[in-house]
């Protein structure tokens, strides 16, 4: 039978404890017990950092997870079960208004690992982000576009317009005098998003017959996280910024999301069905993951 350990604290309790007991051997008071051994101060524990917050946030709620402290945005909502959620802004997780605080702490524990790890790797990605340097937007920048680059070429013009020479790989952009840059910046916004709605369109229709299945709508999305989305009433979304990648890299994305009106998870099934019409998912997952890393920084 083990015996039960004794920490510092509570050997230096009994040291104090027992001395106390003692009869003073003169009427001068002893002098005050010494602990048996003084323990090394315990360092603060880490606080996982997050990302600037906007002063109307909702305060974050606190968890000690190992040795860290994690800060995390709860949300109340009507969903059956508790969801995590990792972005820039660091763990943001939703959950039944029935559900009390402590299970939900219990809950985020049960995934503490997971959490962690896409916390560790999302600092990371944000890291090498800042390293890279913006594009300067002048004539003759290099923007990425479908895998590769194109030249910018900016036009003094009565009226701004923006024209893509596909052949030569040039944009050509018409600026009026006095146009400032995030004026600039927004109009190759527009225009890559309005690229990535027609290209999308055409790859969702063509993966879309080759699966079998329909969706109902199609939308842009910018989210920080997450390159698409699918809902079960066929709704799907998708990151314009995929324009930046190779065709074939949408392609998967694309038949990821439609993969999902055949199966709503990521289970062995959900993949078969994705391999069905992508056989090389696992390689572009990894391609994705490495590009977005390599992609210079060109809207704020």
């Amino acid at each position: 039978m083990t015996s039960p350990k004794i920490n510092g604290h509570q050997l230096e309790l009994f040291a104090q404890d027992f001395f106390a007991a003692l009869e003073p051997a003169a009427k001068s008071p002893p002098p005050p017990p010494q602990p048996l051994f003084k323990a090394p101060p315990v360092p603060p524990r880490p606080t996982i950092p997050t990302s600037p917050r906007s002063p109307d946030s909702p305060p974050l709620r606190r968890i000690q997870l190992g040795a860290h402290f994690l800060e995390f945005e709860l949300r109340r909502s009507t969903r059956r079960s508790i969801g995590f959620m990792i972005d820039d802004n660091g763990l943001r997780v939703t959950a039944p208004r029935r559900i009390t605080l402590a299970e939900i702490d219990t809950a985020i524990r049960a995934k503490q690992r997971w959490i962690l790890n896409k916390l560790h790797e999302r600092g990371e990605r944000r890291a090498t982000r800042e390293e890279r340097p913006p594009v300067r937007w002048t004539d003759g920048a290099q923007l990425p576009f479908l895998g590769g680059d194109i030249t910018l070429r900016i036009e003094e013009a009565p009226r701004s317009h923006c024209v893509f020479d596909g052949e030569a790989r040039i944009l050509r952009l018409g600026v009026a005098p006095g146009l400032s840059e995030w004026q600039l910046k927004e109009r190759v916004k527009i225009w890559y998003q309005a690229e990535a709605r027609r290209l999308f369109a055409e790859r969702l229709d063509l993966y879309a017959e080759k699966l079998g299945v329909r969706y109902a709508s199609m939308a842009l999305s910018s989210a920080g996280t997450r390159w698409g989305s699918c809902t079960v009433g066929g709704n799907i979304r998708l990151n314009w910024r995929l324009v930046h990648f190779a065709l074939p890299l949408i392609d998967y994305v694309v038949a990821h999301e439609l993969a999902h009106l055949l199966e709503m998870n990521h289970s062995p099934r959900f993949w078969a069905q994705v391999g069905s019409v992508y056989p090389d998912y696992e390689g572009a997952r990894a391609a994705l993951r490495q590009r977005s890393q390599e992609l210079p920084v060109l809207f704020d």
